[in-house]
Order: C-alpha cells, then structure tokens, then sequence
C-alpha cells in the first residue's frame, strides 16, 4: 500500500470515487499505517481472512455504487485507467464486467501473468490470456491493444457492475482464492453478459506477492477450483469427455512434479482432486440452475481445443499463432 496507494489517489478523480480498503484481519500494521497516512480513506476491517472472494463479497455488500472495481494491492494504476473504463462501460450497456491491460511492474516491456490483455480458457478448462499462453509472456507491442469480447477480466483489476455482481451471487467463498473471477465471468455469460478487456486503460501489476506460482498451496486452490468451475457451469453434454481427459491430465501434472523432485507440489493436486470430490455434492442446485440459465450452451469466447496440445506438441506459444 505504500508503494501503489500514491498513484491510485493520484490517478483517481476525488468527488464521484470512493477508494475502500478491506482488511482481511492482517497482521502487519497495515490499518495503523492507513489511518496515520491516509485518514480520507474508507476501511473495512475484517475479524478473520475471508481469502479473495469473501472480502470483496462482504466489502461490497450494502454499497450503492453503479460500478466497483476490485483492484489489488499490488497493483500501480496510470493515468486515464478508471475514466477511460468508466466511459466505456457507459457507452455499452450490454457489458457486465472489463479488464484493463495489465502488464507487468517489474518489466513493462512485457505483459503480466495474471490476466494480460483479456483473459480465455480452453474445452478442459486451462486458462490462458491474449499475451500469455502457460508461463510464456509476450512482450506487449501493441499486437492487442483492440477491445474484445473475452471469456474472463482479471480479479487483479476487475471494474463490475454492481447489480449484475449481486445478480449472479458475487464470488464463490468456497474458492476462498484463485479462479473465482473466472467462474464469476462465466456465470455473467451465461446470463447473456459480455465481459471485455479495454486495452486503452492499462495498470502495472506486481503479481505473485502473496504466493510464489508453484507454492503448493496455490497449486491446491488452482486445481480445485478449477475442477468445480468446470462441474458448477459446464453443460453435460461436454461434462463426462472433460472430466475423463482431466483425470488423466491431472495425473501426468502430479508425475510431472514428482519427476522434478517436487513431491508437495504432486500430493496438492492429488489433494485438489479429493477435496473436489468431497465439496462438489453440495453444488447440485448450483449447477442445476446455472446449466438453466445456459441452455446447453457454452459461451462462444471459450477456445475449443486444448491449449496444452497447442503449446507443447504444436509449438504456438503466442496468442497469435492460436487465432
């Protein structure tokens, strides 16, 4: 917060913006710093960490706001970034949720893991952006700063409609963190919703400041929640082929790691898979309603071949070479 609250308030127009910070119960001197700092700040202080998705549910609950943006921590706005997104969401009525272009704060040659210029996932659910494909980032050239219509916004810079966040339940808490925006995304799909990516608002993000990328732990909420996003909005006629190529994907991954010597990393896909199994009886009803709402369809911006063939047999590392 002392490196990014700066430019935020520099870069945020005062008057129609109310800059929240949600504090989920840290243990740093984070709220002491705000409020010596930064006293025109609102602050909701949580008792207990309600990881990702439950701190933005609960720190939106009540609010009256046309628009919110979850916006985090680690992340260095421009100039223009939130009038630009504003007015483009004016204009297009039709569009529930954008992403601005995020590129990455370390080397802003080059775009950011977690989201780039627009966010896809492929039939068996592995999810990818314009700019990264897997682990290989793109340098940013320009090559993709049209708006599109995209499949999922990054929860690192997410602007929302606040009535169409609460029409589609919020974010599921059960995801705790990692991939809840992505399921968000396609539950506003499949209420008729378009989400975009406005590459003409751009933001620099740290990434990876709270988990390194194969810290175990992340590993485990990736993997699971990836597989209960695809059983909560996956229709049946591609559920049964999905999950049975998952099985065996899942499978290689964990020998993959313990090739590498990294067993923590093999048993938290394992783990991933039990605790799916363990928590998916009680998201019937939730998938009941969401395959309701979808007809049987899947949204037209998920990729329908698999990316980890076309990465590593066909050798397209650039989004480009995909489309």
């Amino acid at each position: 917060m002392e490196r990014f609250l700066p430019a935020l308030i520099q870069h945020t127009p005062t008057g129609e913006v109310e800059i929240i910070v949600a504090d989920n119960d840290s243990r740093d001197e984070s709220l002491a710093f705000l409020k010596e700092k930064y006293p025109e700040i609102t602050i909701f202080p949580f008792t207990k960490n309600h990881g990702f998705a439950g701190g933005y549910n609960r720190a939106m609950n009540g609010l009256q706001n046309e628009y919110v943006v979850l916006l985090n921590s680690d992340v260095e706005v421009t100039e223009g970034w939130l009038t630009t997104a504003v007015d483009y969401l004016d204009a297009h009525p039709d569009v529930a949720a954008l992403q601005p272009k995020i590129v990455s704060y370390h080397k802003k040659t080059h775009f950011e893991y977690a989201g780039a210029s627009g966010g896809y996932i492929d039939k068996y659910g592995y999810p990818f952006c314009r700019g990264r494909i897997l682990d290989t980032l793109e340098p940013d050239k320009g090559q993709y700063d049209d708006p599109v219509e995209v499949f999922w916004a990054s929860g690192a810079c997410l602007f929302v409609r606040l009535k169409e966040f609460d029409a589609v339940g919020g974010l599921d808490e059960q995801f705790f963190a990692h991939q809840e925006e992505i399921d968000l995304c396609w539950r506003l799909h499949t209420r008729g919703k378009k989400v975009m990516v406005l590459p003409q608002s751009v933001i620099y993000h740290l990434g990876g400041g709270t988990l390194a990328p194969q810290h175990p732990q992340k590993i485990f909420l990736n993997s699971r929640n990836n597989l209960l996003m695809l059983y909560k909005n996956l229709p049946q006629s591609h559920y049964n082929k999905v999950m049975f190529v998952r099985f065996f994907l899942d499978c290689l991954a964990a020998v993959s790691f313990l090739a590498r010597r990294k067993p923590r990393q093999a048993k938290a896909i394992l783990s991933a898979r039990r605790d799916f199994h363990r928590k998916k009886k009680h998201y019937k009803a939730v998938r009941a309603e969401n395959l309701k709402l979808a007809a049987g369809k899947i949204p037209d911006t998920m990729y329908r071949k698999s990316i980890l063939m076309q990465y590593y047999l066909c050798g397209k590392k650039q989004f480009q070479k995909l489309v």
